[in-house]
């Protein structure tokens, strides 16, 4: 193996799949690109043999697969995208006008400071696929591992130690294909949202609120509603959202820590990617595809990652429920206000297509699954105490609801009421907290 004429494994690794992306492989370039969940056309499988080829040439960093992933989600965004007019500026910032002045009554959380903006969906992609980036990489590192590790146990021993070009390559192409996959998800994401608090988790940078015009307008056409009362609506949605975390500084930085709990604990069972190995049919790569996108490289969740998931849906019901109710609050004047919050209700809890496929692909789903509960629960709060007690409990994690309080909210309605007229015995820390924030009292200093 030491003779140089010899070819090493890393050599025909490479010379494999030059010949496939020269066009002399077995594998249809056309059927591989819809396997990778791309387009077909011309342009898709130019540049999808592009990043192949430069995978092949070069390790790839994680900024170069983020950046690829950018790339990728802003060409499908685009495809059917369209600019902001100034009729469409001129109507929706009237929107934001009225939908701040509702809000009025319905939130103590004050204005932002930032005006709201439009975006269109390649707009929207870029201010956002930092944080899908950060939701994705520990599946996409976790794959590129177990591609390699099961190229190196299908290695003889002798031959391990001369692995290492190849083993470079595989995890190059893993990264780069999952990339493609990612930008792909979230550049038909961008055809699905109608604003930057749509998926429920900060998106946007903090004390920003925006909306879509182009996905407003198709949201309206389906529903056979006027637009004008449905962009009104979904205005006073938007701002609620942007509000509430603007307001409530602790919550990203907690939603963000459960969802890296989760992350962490993401293995990949390579069995799957074996027995496609074992079986695979050049002339099928859609298998391929429906490997990275159904989960079934996602083995079931561990316990860790059960109870961190417990609490991502919670914090987003939390979330939900909040907005839900304000929203309803602050649209009472709208004739289809009831229709348009079911409306939303039944989006958030069933997700879309291009949602439904990042949940595959990241083992991850985004969803408020008591939403209703926790809307009834906001709802009791509110007329139990009023705006302000209610708005009170954002203050701090420890005086957040929990999951117990979504099923029956009897106990903490009491407590707070309580607390409220002053008249309960401060049993712990968090109700002695509970009761500074509802009287307006500054912390004892140390």
């Amino acid at each position: 193996m030491n003779d140089d004429s010899a070819a090493r494994p890393d050599d025909e690794f490479r010379e494999l799949f030059e010949k496939f992306l020269s066009g002399n492989g077995d594998i249809d370039p056309a059927a591989l690109a819809g396997a990778a969940g791309l387009p077909r056309d011309p342009a898709a499988l130019q540049a999808l043999f592009a990043q192949l080829r430069n995978a092949l040439s070069q390790p790839t960093s994680p900024e170069a697969t983020a950046q690829l992933a950018l790339d990728q989600a802003i060409s499908a965004a685009g495809q059917n995208d369209r600019s902001i007019d100034a009729e469409s500026s001129t109507a929706f910032g009237h929107a934001f006008d009225v939908a701040d002045i509702w809000l009025t009554d319905a939130t103590e959380f004050g204005a932002l400071q930032a005006r709201p903006v439009l975006l269109t969906r390649r707009e929207w992609v870029r201010l956002t696929m930092p944080v899908w980036n950060a939701l994705s990489t520990p599946v996409s590192s976790r794959i590129s591992d177990a591609m390699t590790s099961l190229l190196e146990s299908q290695t003889p021993e002798d031959l391990v130690g001369e692995l290492g070009g190849a083993s470079g390559v595989l995890r190059s192409l893993g990264g780069t294909l999952f990339a493609m996959q990612l930008g792909h998800v979230v550049g038909q994401l961008a055809s699905e949202v109608v604003s930057g608090g749509d998926i429920g988790v900060a998106l946007l940078p903090d004390g920003k609120a925006a909306l879509l015009p182009h996905n407003v307008s198709a949201l309206a056409t389906g529903l056979d509603i006027d637009e004008q009362e449905v962009r009104l609506y979904l205005a006073v949605r938007e701002l609620a959202h942007a509000r509430l975390f603007h307001h409530a500084r602790w919550l990203p930085l907690d939603l963000q820590s459960a969802l890296t709990a989760y992350a962490q604990g993401i293995r990949i069972d390579a069995s799957p990617l074996e027995h496609l190995m074992d079986d695979f049919d050049p002339s099928n790569p859609e298998e391929l595809r429906a490997a990275l996108t159904d989960g079934r490289l996602i083995p079931p969740k561990t316990e860790d990652q059960e109870r961190a998931l417990s609490r991502i849906e919670t914090q987003l019901a939390h979330i939900e429920g909040w907005v839900d109710v304000v929203t309803h609050e602050a649209t009472r004047r709208l004739p289809k206000a009831d229709a348009l919050s079911e409306t939303m209700r039944r989006r958030r809890a069933g997700g879309g297509p291009a949602e439904s496929a990042f949940a595959a692909l990241v083992g991850l789903e985004l969803r408020p699954r008591r939403l209703r509960e926790a809307s009834m629960m906001w709802r009791r709060i509110t007329d139990a105490v009023g705006v302000n007690a209610r708005d009170a409990l954002w203050a701090h994690p420890d005086l957040m609801p929990t999951g117990d309080d979504i099923d029956d909210p009897a106990a903490l309605i009491d407590r707070v009421v309580a607390t409220a007229r002053g008249d309960a015995p401060m049993q712990d820390d968090m109700d002695r907290a509970l009761d500074d924030l509802l009287r307006g009292d500054a912390p004892p200093e140390n």
